[in-house]
């Protein structure tokens, strides 16, 4: 099956309500907390003499399914699977292999009964709580054997259905480092430390030392660092792991930021928790109102929820297995101990869902939420799937990691937010050496980090993220000013047939440098970026570092703050060519960066509202001219409805028309449905 086909039909699909899907002669399995697995699963509800009645598992249903294969010698006929409403509580993931799979003509769905809401959590409900005092403040408090035994650990909690923080220090923003020992002018900005100094009385030999733990925001990435020694008379703290980078405020120097968490002396605050691991003791502040005879307390136990785990490279793959409308929530992923990050993307964190050699695969309408990972994760072996309509938010790290030597899935519709609360540089939706993939009409924001990541090769090498589509994604609200060196949309490589189309971006806020709209990083080649509309990114809305053969064409730039079209590095070939795009903006430089050779401008309007002066990377209009660029470009205003309203909308009379320009729509932005 095609990926636009299998979008189509999944969409379509999708659509119905639950339960009244279009299939022949299906087979339907039930699955409820009521039910037993020592029964049929054939009726939705126990019978009156409580003979028989659903299934209480998923897992069951799944055995039960691979019974009816191996009788029938094959699938006969479509099995849908519906999970009634209620928690179902995961002791292990639920894992589907090769021998799970349907067919094209009877595929095998996992679907959300109709009208109800299944949750499966990878998570225990934590009850017996008893009233004391911590520090002086009301607590709650519950000991825990496994804690206490060491057979489980957790960093997130959860009240109510919502997340609750640990204790952090300081309370807001963050503390600096003073100095960093064996650091010199030398030392590399990719050069991690295992050492800082820190101002007096801000790290101390708290209880439970090893399990404090530093989180040093630094360029684009983030570090999380466990305290090996802590030497409060020379103010020196020694960590478990190297950082992923030189601990300093960004390349030219300056001390980094951080902050501390899990320290048990801070739980001071209600709404935030400790976990006492060596004598396996839960505290929790609660928040006014919560009731611990009532409260759902939530932590988890499974790192992930689900994998799709096909066969090893050239052995069966999982095919034609589809998940619907059900919620996945609560798992806990770490770091393994030597390791204190990534040096990108956060790219390492798994998914809370893991699809591995699977194709003609669906995860439609579904949610994840609370978790600690990425919620979805396709990996090498996938193609032709579809991640469609799902709500994927309060993540630890990102929404979709479509990996290296997976090809054509779609990640449409979905709504994206509330991502990298706990690694900060994770992305929305991050594209590997993936070709033919679609990520189109989604919505992403509030997150700390880029919004979409597109190809993962730096500089001219072989790259198979091509034909990558990119269109109809409204994309705001990213980095919050923590980190660096992000884009709304950011692409690495050559990636010949990519098209970058139709996507509406704005507020965009870095740190330290580098909040772009539209970000062609190292290498990004032959990538048509055409009708987009960028408002509010904080260094541009345009930049590309270095690349070549690219086409920025009838986009609308507005509005940045420090600059509006960027361009780093020249080369002697050409990097791209700009024509008929609106650049639009009251501050900062039109042009910032090195514009020496190399780029094509033409047929574009520019115009600084409320007046006053500016120039063409230091040259007056008429030099600039002279130099070859912008010859039938014009300085007039283009005449939007109401930019003030954030509508770039054109008036009829818009002097943009007549270089060319061409109204963008994006009515339809964003998920459709």
């Amino acid at each position: 099956m095609s990926p636009l086909v299998l979008g189509a039909a999944v969409a379509v699909v999708a659509q119905m309500p639950a339960g009244e899907r279009p299939v022949a002669r299906r087979i339907s399995l039930y699955v409820s907390t009521k039910g037993y697995d020592g029964w049929s699963g054939r009726i939705a509800a126990p019978n009156a003499a409580h003979s028989d009645g659903p299934l209480a598992t998923i897992a069951r249903a799944r055995d039960v399914i691979r019974t009816l294969r191996r009788e029938k010698e094959g699938l006969e006929r479509p099995i849908t699977v519906w999970v009634r409403g209620g928690s179902c509580y995961l002791d292990e993931p639920l894992v589907f292999t090769h021998e799970d799979s349907g067919t094209p003509q009877c595929p095998i769905t996992y679907a959300a009964y109709r009208k109800e809401k299944p949750i499966i959590s990878g998570g225990r409900r934590i009850t017996g709580w008893k009233r004391t005092e911590v520090n002086g403040k009301r607590a709650w408090m519950v000991s825990i054997p496994e804690v206490k035994a060491g057979e489980w650990e957790f960093r997130q909690l959860f009240v109510n259905g919502q997340r609750r923080p640990r204790t952090r220090l300081p309370r807001e923003e963050f503390y600096r480092w003073t100095e960093l020992p064996g650091v010199t002018a030398e030392t590399k900005w990719n050069q991690g430390q295992r050492q800082a100094k820190f101002a007096p009385g801000e790290i101390k030999a708290w209880r439970n030392l090893t399990d404090v733990e530093i989180v040093a925001p630094h360029l684009w990435v983030d570090s999380h660092l466990s305290i090996a020694s802590v030497d409060e008379e020379q103010n020196l703290v020694t960590f478990a792991q190297e950082s992923v980078f030189r601990l300093t405020d960004g390349f030219g120097g300056g001390m980094g930021r951080y902050f501390v968490e899990n320290v048990f002396e801070a739980l001071d605050t209600p709404g935030q928790w400790y976990l006492d691991r060596p004598a396996g003791v839960l505290y929790y502040l609660p928040l006014p109102g919560e009731d611990p005879r009532k409260a759902e307390v939530i932590a988890p136990r499974l790192e992930q929820l689900v994998r799709f785990d096909g066969a090893a490279e050239g052995e069966a793959g999982i095919h034609d297995l589809h998940l619907q409308g059900l919620s996945f929530v609560h798992s806990d992923w770490r770091y393994p101990a030597d390791k204190a990050g990534d040096s990108q993307a956060a790219v390492s964190v798994p998914g809370a869902i893991v699809l591995r050699n699977a194709h003609d695969c669906s995860i439609d309408g579904c949610t994840v939420a609370h978790v600690s990972n990425y919620a979805i994760e396709l990996l090498k072996g996938c193609r032709n799937n579809a991640v469609v309509g799902n709500d994927l938010y309060d993540l630890g790290a990102g929404g979709v990691k479509v990996g290296h030597d997976s090809s054509a899935t779609i990640v449409s519709d979905n709504h994206i937010h509330q991502g990298g609360r706990i690694y900060l540089s994770a992305v929305g939706v991050w594209v590997g050496n993936s070709g033919g993939n679609q990520i189109v009409h989604n919505h992403v924001h509030d997150l700390y980090y880029s919004g979409l990541s597109i190809g993962w090769r730096w500089g001219y090498g072989d790259s198979n993220a091509v034909r990558n589509v990119v269109e109809y994604n409204h994309i705001h609200d990213i980095g919050h000013g923590i980190l660096s060196d992000m884009g709304g949309i950011y692409t690495l490589g050559i990636s010949p047939g990519t098209r970058l189309t139709h996507n509406l971006i704005h507020d965009i806020e870095n740190y330290g440098y580098g909040g772009w709209g539209i970000y062609l990083d190292e290498g990004s080649s032959t990538i048509l970026v055409e009708d987009n509309v960028v408002y509010r990114a904080n260094t541009g809305g345009f930049h590309q570092h270095y690349g070549k053969d690219n086409l920025i064409r009838n986009n609308i730039f507005a509005m940045a703050k420090q600059g509006q079209i960027v361009r780093s590095r020249p080369e002697e070939h050409l990097s791209f060519t700009f024509e008929r795009n609106i650049v639009y903006w009251s501050e900062g430089p039109l042009l910032s960066g090195n514009w020496k050779g190399g780029c094509e401008l033409d047929h574009n309007l520019y115009w600084k509202a409320g007046g006053g002066d500016f120039d063409f990377a230091g040259m007056s209009l008429e030099d600039w001219r002279k130099s070859g660029q912008d010859e039938h470009s014009v300085m007039v205003d283009p005449l939007f409805l109401a930019p003030g309203q954030d509508n770039f909308t054109l008036k009829a009379d818009s002097p943009a028309l007549g270089i060319g320009f061409e109204a963008i729509d994006l009515t339809t932005v964003g998920p459709r449905r």
